[in-house]
């Protein structure tokens, strides 16, 4: 990605000159939804060790807001931006108490998409904000989503169609595309389902005066 940390604001911009925001992530989606939202972003990914994260979080018996809320700071602190607001945020998916990860290979995304079909899942999409390594705000929403009962040719075709692109999202599924498909029944803001809770994150932001209000 290219080196975006200098951004110049419009003079007419919702959001302050100062302090920067900095998004610990490289996924298009979110720094999308901040920029249509008319927040400008550096983005900057954040290589931290996931696995090894959620293992220390079952260890202490940690549930799984609790566990997203420490990815997302995890990958906040990873970046270090002198005086800057950084964003970090995660999602996880449980499904009757199991929790899913992204899958590695389409075959895993079958054998997901099969447990999944005809339940209620449940994403718990965290977010967190750092300053100078300081936790100034820390959110999780819980968009529920009821996966309609559909064939397995249409799931067979349905992976054709997406490909290796649902690999890089928990669930297996994208939401904004051809995913739709998978659902009967959908429940919570539409932001958080694609990775991030805009509009409690903009009130935070608010509050801070990072945003005009």
């Amino acid at each position: 990605m290219s080196d975006d940390s200098n951004l110049v604001l419009k003079a007419d911009s919702l959001q302050v000159e100062s302090p920067p925001i900095v998004l610990a992530s490289q996924s298009h989606t979110r720094r999308s939804l901040l920029e249509s939202a008319g927040i400008m972003v550096s983005c900057r990914p954040a290589h931290v060790d996931e696995a090894a994260i959620k293992r220390a979080c079952r260890d202490h018996g940690h549930d799984v807001d609790t566990t997203a809320l420490t990815l997302a700071r995890a990958k906040a602190a990873h970046i270090k931006a002198a005086g800057a607001i950084v964003i970090g945020a995660d999602q996880m998916l449980s499904c009757n108490g199991e929790w899913f990860d992204k899958p590695a290979d389409i075959p895993c995304a079958r054998e997901h998409l099969m447990r999944l079909r005809g339940q209620a899942h449940v994403l718990h999409t965290a977010v967190v904000v750092l300053r100078e390594g300081k936790e100034l705000w820390r959110h999780v929403a819980r968009p529920r989503l009821w996966m309609r009962t559909f064939s397995e040719d249409f799931l067979d075709r349905y992976l054709r169609l997406e490909g290796d692109a649902i690999l890089s999202c928990v669930g297996a599924y994208r939401l904004e595309g051809p995913g739709l498909h998978l659902f009967a029944r959908i429940e919570g803001e539409h932001d958080a389902i694609l990775g991030l809770p805009l509009l409690a994150l903009l009130e935070f932001l608010r509050g801070y005066g990072v945003i005009r209000g």
